[in-house]
């Protein structure tokens, strides 16, 4: 625990150094109040992505070289029978996700340079031009190589982190940093601003609100997270040798939310890449126009954002639900286990029925998952509305939304329980001692 709790003070102490030959202030390049990708960014790096800091790519290079070598790894016979090849063939995948997140960060912290570039946020000459010549090369590639320096290095952290620490180590990163975030949240609550009523803070009679709000969803995400649909499973009498094996009844558990966060990590940087874009070419896009009213679209106070939030969370969920259950193979692992599902007959009937309840529990995971993702959103429009009747000049943005929370309360329930099963293992050995 102590080496775990170092490795997450590095982390927040890599995420306050700036890079060289940056000059971002203390505002940040990012309006918390836009939703773009780059917000989005900022919210899963703890806001290092906001201050340009060493740690501003973090570990989601990491996080998005392994979703891409799970995809593959159905698309491409190769890496499927590399995952079948047990240790060895993870240690081999392991190491190219590892090469695929130093590309994707070198990529990531490229677009990044000539974003502070083009914004004004690198180092200039005397006169407040930018350098040119060798200069600008020796610029660009010391910023580059620093990000993606940092990309490196916070992956070796997570994977120390595995090793000789408690808990996974990129979700302990990713708990950090979304942590760090919420005085963000405290501080929107409670910092004044001109055009409010109440001096001190606009929103400061909104926290016990905020507060009940918080914890009825952490314990809605914790009975989510544990419920699961219990398939029974029969396993007839076999005799080998002089002993009996089988006749037992047991269950094959299927979890509600089986996809966990990833539907909305998936459907939450899809939406945010228009906003994006539109970031980069505003300029040239005339106001009323096609084109204009399209990138409106995803904004997150439009009211269509949210229903297309809703299906896009609803087409990942059976996305990756069709990637992680195999019905023909669980009912093939059955059959060869001398087991079978009472009512129903072996083989293909057998995964037609565990195909049909894959669906239904798709369907109610992604559900449940659709209303801790929206009702942030759904909770700031209220708040506006119902603010600006009262009086005030601006709305509530509830920087702390859903991805967050399912983050932090997952990760914490992950971490529980590689404590208890550590203590039950001391337990074990001091008694056999």
């Amino acid at each position: 625990m102590i080496f775990t709790a170092l490795i997450v003070l590095i982390f927040r102490v890599g995420s306050a150094i700036p890079v060289p030959f940056t000059n971002i202030g203390e505002a940040g390049i990012i309006d918390p109040n836009a939703n773009n990708f780059m917000n989005y960014l900022s919210m899963m790096t703890g806001d290092a992505f906001n201050y340009g800091t060493i740690f501003a790519m973090s570990i989601t290079p990491y996080i998005n070289s392994s979703i891409i070598m799970q995809l593959l790894a159905v698309a491409i016979p190769a890496l499927e029978r590399l995952q079948q090849e047990g240790e060895e063939g993870r240690k081999k995948i392991a190491s190219i996700t590892r090469f695929v997140t130093i590309v994707l960060g070198l990529l990531q912290s490229t677009a990044y340079y000539f974003y502070l570039r083009s914004q004004g946020y690198i180092t200039t000459d005397a006169a407040g031009n930018n350098y040119t010549g060798f200069a600008a090369v020796f610029q660009a590639i010391v910023i580059i190589l620093c990000f993606t320096a940092g990309t490196a290095l916070i992956m070796w952290l997570g994977e120390r982190i595995n090793d000789k620490g408690i808990g996974n180590g990129i979700s302990i990163i990713l708990f950090a940093g979304i942590v760090a975030r919420i005085p963000t949240l405290l501080t929107s609550l409670y910092a004044p601003k001109s055009g409010y009523i109440h001096y001190g803070g606009p929103y400061y009679w909104l926290t016990p609100l905020v507060g009940v709000i918080l914890l009825l969803m952490i314990a809605y995400i914790v009975w989510m997270d544990n419920a699961e649909r219990r398939i029974p499973i029969q396993y007839a009498k076999r005799v080998v040798g002089r002993k009996m094996y089988g006749g037992q009844n047991t269950h094959m558990p299927i979890k509600v939310n089986m996809s966990g966060v990833m539907p909305i990590i998936f459907a939450s940087s899809i939406l945010s890449l228009p906003p994006t874009i539109k970031m980069f070419i505003g300029n040239k896009i005339k106001e009323n126009s096609g084109w204009d009213k399209f990138f409106n679209l995803f904004n997150g106070d439009h009211w269509a954002y949210a229903i297309i939030y809703f299906v896009f969370i609803l087409a990942f969920a059976y996305f990756y639900a069709s990637i992680q259950y195999n019905p023909i193979e669980m009912s093939k692992n059955i059959r060869e286990n001398g087991g079978s599902i009472p009512g129903i007959r072996p083989g293909e009937p057998t995964a037609r029925y565990i195909g049909k309840i894959i669906n239904r529990i798709t369907l109610l995971g992604a559900l449940l998952l659709s209303v801790v993702a929206l009702f942030p959103i759904v909770f700031s429009q209220v708040s506006t509305f119902a603010l600006n009747k009262a009086g005030y000049s601006a709305g509530l943005n509830v920087s702390l939304g859903g991805t967050s929370i399912i983050i932090l309360v997952g990760v914490a329930l992950e971490t529980v329980k590689q404590l208890e099963s550590q203590m039950m293992m001391r337990h074990y050995k001091g008694f056999l001692d």
